[in-house]
Formats: C-alpha cells, structure tokens, sequence
C-alpha cells in the first residue's frame, strides 16, 4: 500500500525543511545587514571567504557571483584565451565548456570512465599538445575524479589544473577535499547545489596568492583601486545576504553530507539487485551526493513511468558537449568518445535531498523495479 506521503509523488528536490529550520536566523542576519548598510563584499562576504577556504584547505577563497564566474575568472586568472586548448568533459553542464569558450580558448573534449562518470586520465594524455595550457576535470554529480592522476599530468607537462566543483562541495579524493587539489577550485552555490543559496553564488578557492589577487580585481571591473582600473574585468561580487546564508548553511554542511549519504545508501540496497548500474564511490575518498545517478538500459521507459506517477527525475545529460550545435564547428561526431555517447542514453538522476525520507526512497525503486 502506498503511503500517504508519497501518494502525491515524490519532488526532486525540496528546500522547504531546510528553510524552516534556517528561517529564524537567516532573518535576523538580513535584519543587522540592513540596519548595517553594507550589502556587496561587506563583512559576512569576507567571513564566508575565510570560513569556505578553511574548510576546502586552501589558503584562500574569493566570492563571486556565479559558478560560471568562478571557471571564467579562474581561466583569466591564468592568462588562459585565445590560441589556447583546454581538456575538460562533454559529460557535464554546458557552464564548463562555455567558460573556456567564454575567454576565447578551445574546449578539447575528453572521454570519461563509465564507471565514474568523471573524465579519463587516459584520454586526456592523449590530448595534450603545444596548445594544452589547463585540465580543467568536473567531479560529476559530487564524486571526485581521479585527481592523483590528473595532478601528475599537469605536474609532468606543465599545466593549469582548475577544479569545476560547482556540483561537488565537500567531496574527498584521498584525505583532500576537492577544490585544494588544483590552481583553483570552482564552486557554484545554485539552490540544488550541497552547498547552496537561495540566489545565485559562487566562490573560487586557491592558494596561489597571484591568483588570488588577481581574481579581487576581475571581480570588480578590474579595479586596482576605487575609480582605477587597469584591465577589463567583471561585475561579479556575492552580496551579503546570501554570503550570510551560505554561512549558516557552511556550519551544517557535514549533516548535510551524511543524509544524502544515507539517502544514497537506501537506495543502493534497495537498487543493488536490478538490472541497472547504481553510482559508484570513490574507494578513499568521500562522494557528496549532489545527484544521485543511475544507468539503467530502459531509461526513456524509466522515466516516463517515474513522471507518471510524479516523481522528479532529471536526464543528466542528454547530448554530450561535443555534440551540441554550438560547437559543431570543432568537427565532433557520434562515436567520437563512445562511452559519452553511450551513457547520455543510460543516465538517469532519482530525486536526492537531505530531508528526503526512507518511504520516498521506496516508493521511487518500487517504481523503478516495475521498469
């Protein structure tokens, strides 16, 4: 018999427990930064910064408006633009491609390992050339790509490495949590991120302190003081309302973490025997859960019986980079990076959220189970 919880489907994604319990507080922060005046880069802004590197382990974060800033920043950062290559993933969200295009580079696609989503080390060695000046690895869905051996390619051919961490705050590769191991660290703070606002967000992590500075200026219309400029930059500044949120939310991050860890392990016991490919984790290390995704050989039958009966889904990705129209001049063709091809036909993302409770979890694998 269905519960009376999940008679009404199941949501993707709900905030709505997490802003009850965050109401109260949040409130009163925007109260004092109203009473306060500063609104962009004040106090809150700096703390996060210091809060967010401690917690990544880098020596320094800067706050920016977006996850898209943080790769575009980041690539300016390093000089990195026209007549330059950039290795990153076709299996990701278009922001990390864009990017790259974004600063006038060219984004060189890499398989990825079907096993963990994340782009192969192997195919990337393969890429490299003059024009190589960055990797640039998404650690996909919030698990870690290879990063010893992706950081060993970038040592031995001297190489950026710039981590897209937007979907992935809190993950470890080994005792490193992800956004330390490269040039910078890239974070996006959308509202269904681990680490999200209630807005738009982003943060770049490094402890390369040239970096750094130069980042507090790209921020800022390439302002080295107020009213001097000596470069073109952005208006990419997080405000103190958010950077207040995100704050509060640093603080229950690792509660966080461990329930959508627990979601992830009912749904592995409950999937285990069924005839699809549940999300692998890494052996040392820690995956965050951002999504919760499956390859199941039935998708498109899958998820029209999931949006039947109203439960979120999301198809993580339909069409490779490489394959979008966009980027049709780069000479790309299905079967090119078949495990990417093979997988945008198999992938599937099941809903995932702190609050999500165990009779959500099996009313969704009844469903797949009947698939």
């Amino acid at each position: 018999m269905t519960d009376k919880s999940v008679s009404q489907g199941v949501p993707y994604l709900s905030l709505l427990e997490e802003f009850q319990a965050l109401q109260q507080k949040w409130f009163e922060h925007i109260e004092a930064i109203g009473a306060g005046g500063a609104f962009i880069l004040g106090p809150n802004v700096r703390a996060f910064e210091q809060e967010a590197a401690d917690y990544v382990g880098s020596k320094y974060a800067v706050a920016v408006a977006n996850g898209t800033d943080a790769l575009v920043l980041s690539l300016r950062a390093m000089d990195i633009g026209p007549g330059d290559e950039v290795i990153t993933s076709p299996f990701t969200f278009f922001a990390t491609a864009e990017a790259i295009s974004i600063v006038g580079a060219t984004p060189v696609f890499a398989d990825i390992n079907e096993v963990s989503f994340n782009i192969d080390p192997v195919s990337v060695a393969g890429l490299i050339n003059d024009k190589t000046k960055a990797i640039l690895p998404v650690h996909i869905f919030g698990n870690p790509a290879d990063m010893t051996t992706l950081r060993s390619l970038a040592e031995t051919h001297g190489l950026r490495l710039i981590e897209d961490a937007a979907q992935a705050f809190g993950a470890k590769w080994g005792d490193e949590t992800v956004g330390s191991m490269g040039d910078t660290g890239c974070f996006s703070f959308y509202p269904t991120k681990v680490l999200g606002c209630y807005g738009d967000g982003g943060l770049i992590t490094t402890s390369d302190e040239a970096v750094r500075d130069r980042l507090h200026k790209l921020r800022n219309h390439g302002a080295t003081a107020p009213f001097t400029h000596d470069e073109l930059g952005y208006n990419s500044r997080l405000d103190e309302v958010q950077a207040a949120l995100l704050r509060l939310k640093l603080v229950k991050l690792e509660q966080d973490i461990a329930a959508r860890v627990r979601v992830a392990d009912w749904y592995d016991q409950r999937l285990a025997n069924l005839d699809l490919v549940i999300p692998v984790r890494p052996q040392n290390g820690r995956h965050a859960f951002n999504l919760y995704t499956i390859r199941h050989p039935r998708r498109d039958a899958l998820r029209a019986h999931l949006n039947e009966h109203k439960v979120g889904n999301s198809q993580c990705y339909p069409l490779g980079l490489h394959l979008q129209s966009i980027y049709a001049e780069l000479g790309y063709k299905p079967g090119d990076l078949p495990v990417v091809d093979r997988l945008c036909g198999e992938t599937l993302s099941l809903p995932i959220f702190p609050a999500m409770k165990e009779d959500q979890v099996d009313h969704v694998c009844e469903l797949v189970a009947a698939i």
